[in-house]
């Protein structure tokens, strides 16, 4: 069985249309998409409400995963840096973990066949 990775991106909502359209256009099709709150280096931000001052230390993000052959993570990272990068802090994040065991529910099919059936 071939080596397969999941690469979790980490990002800013507003880019979400532009990095599935992007992805697509490399072949793939499937992701799980997940709105989730985080933050890194750029810490939060404050927000007036009625004119009261509230520090909101938890930003809205969008968390994307794939599955991929391993011949293909360096594609998918590569289209993710080039629709995603910016040069300010809080662009997002790269993750990638091996996958020891992929199954289809439907054929029982494993591995990379289980990817592409």
């Amino acid at each position: 069985m071939g080596q397969i990775s999941n690469v979790v991106i980490i990002f800013n909502p507003e880019k979400l249309t532009d990095l599935r359209r992007a992805l697509k256009e490399v072949g793939l099709s499937g992701m799980t998409v997940t709105r989730v709150d985080g933050n890194g280096l750029q810490g939060g931000t404050v927000r007036y409400y009625s004119d009261d001052k509230v520090e909101v230390d938890l930003l809205p993000k969008i968390k994307v995963e794939v599955i991929v052959p391993g011949d293909k993570v360096d594609e998918v990272i590569d289209v993710t840096k080039k629709v995603l990068k910016t040069s300010e802090t809080g662009a997002g994040k790269i993750f990638v973990y091996d996958v020891s065991r992929v199954i289809r529910i439907s054929t029982d099919d494993e591995g990379l066949d289980a990817l592409n059936s």
